[in-house]
């Protein structure tokens, strides 16, 4: 065995590594057989998220977290529509602001494909006692913060910083 893959650390990178791939797949999957593009699939989570967060999802804000410009933005959106799995909606406080909304079609389809694998991963949860979840999330929320800052160094997530592996006595 290389000496590399020894260290713990390393052994959760090519986990999480695996289980991305796995997700990947999953997701192409989806992807393939409701006639989406891979980055329709993405926009329809960050919308859901959005959602979930109680955060006002607009076209531009869509797009940074894609990572596209306003033309590729539109286009998306546009396409999404006519899928039928994104309304355009005016904002009730701001007329000049269109809000982005996920028809609820689009939620039992995603419900319907990916609802038996949440519902084993929320199983999973269950053999973790309050105090080991919490440290899941806190590890897993660190991972996104450095995964987000390797994108985007100017992201608006802080990192926080990484323990130094002890080097011993000085």
């Amino acid at each position: 065995m290389d000496e590399d893959e020894e260290e713990p650390g390393l052994r959760v990178v090519h986990q999480l590594r695996t289980i991305t791939i796995e997700l990947d797949l999953l997701a192409a999957e989806f992807a393939h057989r409701n006639t989406l593009h891979p980055t329709d699939l993405r926009a329809l989570i960050c919308l859901l998220d959005a959602a979930r967060a109680h955060t006002l999802a607009t076209p531009g804000w869509l797009g940074r977290q894609l990572g596209l410009n306003s033309a590729g933005t539109t286009a998306l959106v546009d396409r999404l529509e006519r899928l039928g799995h994104v309304q355009r909606i005016r904002d009730s406080r701001d007329r000049r602001r269109v809000l982005l909304e996920v028809d609820e079609r689009a939620v039992t389809l995603g419900q319907s494909f990916f609802g038996p694998l949440i519902t084993e991963i929320v199983a999973a949860t269950r053999a973790f006692s309050d105090a080991e979840l919490a440290t899941i999330q806190r590890f897993l929320l660190n991972v996104h913060e450095a995964v987000a800052a390797q994108r985007d160094p100017s992201s608006s997530l802080t990192r926080s910083p990484v323990p130094q592996k002890k080097q011993g006595p000085q």
